[in-house]
């Protein structure tokens, strides 16, 4: 059996990328319904009330340059108005799209709905891959473009995902949360994943984009190590950053101002990150369905921390990726 994508990778599996590409970042939209996130998972009661907004936050990603790629889940991909609304930027290359897996709302419904199988990765192999499939094929008919790129949803890889991926001719993953922990909820273990981009198999077919997690501070060379001690007590995570000593920051509008982020960003140039992945949940383009994005100011917020951040990372010389771009610009070891 190959490599599993909850495996960590030899240094050997560093992806390489041809010296003009640079540094980019790549801007992922966790594309998906609406729910309480504070109750029980369900296969029913969802939401889709914010898709009309997809449009206007595409108009404003293609104003800042930025090519957006939208992870589509089954709700999003059975949706008449979403493709309306995608087909054209996706035909056109002004967005890009991916498979996002949320397996409680995925055909077939055959397991029991509840917090493990929340995670397409603790399914049994055939049912992971049989939601998977029925995805790709529901997002290639209705968007018009087969997609390429794969996140499951609550980051939940399982062992067998790599392989299934590969034979549904998908050659990128991005669900490697790299710097989170998800064991204590029945999900994976990305703590010591790298951050570069990884090739999460020998033959160099399935290509791994973590999200980016960074750790900032004068203990952050240390974080990996002492970020699961200091979290186990609510309070000492914040002291530890309001004192410079350690902080963990995701490239995210979510919960990170963007102060924080701009230190993100500064680490993860500094280590000399091929790719910065950001990302952030569609239901947040409407004030209410998610902590947070409660009402039109914080919306507002969200807006104004892409511009500023899509401002920094210009100013250091950070051009926006595609993903065409990001397959183009990769070489082969």
């Amino acid at each position: 059996m190959g490599r599993s994508l909850l495996d960590i990778p030899p240094k050997s599996a560093l992806a390489a990328f041809a010296p003009e590409f640079g540094q980019r970042a790549l801007l992922t939209v966790d594309t998906e319904e609406e729910f309480d996130w504070d109750q029980p998972l369900s296969a029913e009661g969802h939401g889709l009330d914010h898709i009309p907004r997809l449009a206007k936050f595409q108009q404003f990603c293609e104003g800042l340059g930025v090519v957006p790629l939208y992870l589509i889940d089954w709700p999003i991909a059975t949706s008449p108005l979403a493709a309306e609304i995608l087909r054209g930027p996706i035909a056109d290359g002004r967005a890009e799209v991916g498979i996002q897996l949320h397996p409680w709302v995925n055909p077939p419904l055959s397991e029991e709905v509840n917090f493990h199988n929340s995670f397409a990765g603790n399914l049994p192999a055939d049912l992971e891959e049989e939601k998977l499939l029925r995805l790709r094929d529901m997002i290639e008919k209705n968007f018009g473009a087969a997609p390429l790129i794969y996140r499951a949803g609550r980051y939940g890889l399982g062992q067998n995902t790599a392989a299934i991926l590969k034979r549904a001719g998908v050659s990128i993953d991005t669900s490697v949360r790299a710097n989170f922990d998800y064991t204590l909820a029945s999900g994976p273990d990305y703590s010591r994943h790298p951050l570069r981009p990884y090739w999460a198999d020998d033959e160099q077919a399935l290509l791994e984009l973590p999200l980016t997690t960074v750790y900032w501070g004068m203990l952050r060379r240390q974080g990996a190590a002492l970020n699961p001690l200091i979290s186990r007590m609510p309070r000492l995570p914040g002291i530890f950053a309001k004192l410079g000593l350690l902080e963990r920051i995701p490239l995210t509008p979510e919960g990170v101002s963007v102060d924080e982020a701009i230190r993100g960003i500064d680490m993860a140039l500094d280590d000399q990150l091929p790719v910065l992945v950001l990302s952030f949940h569609s239901p947040s383009l409407v004030p209410g369905n998610t902590p947070y994005v409660r009402s039109e100011k914080d919306l507002d917020l969200l807006y104004d921390w892409w511009r500023r951040v899509y401002g920094y990372l210009e100013l250091r010389g950070v051009n926006p990726a595609s993903v065409a771009e990001i397959i183009a610009g990769v070489v082969n070891k």
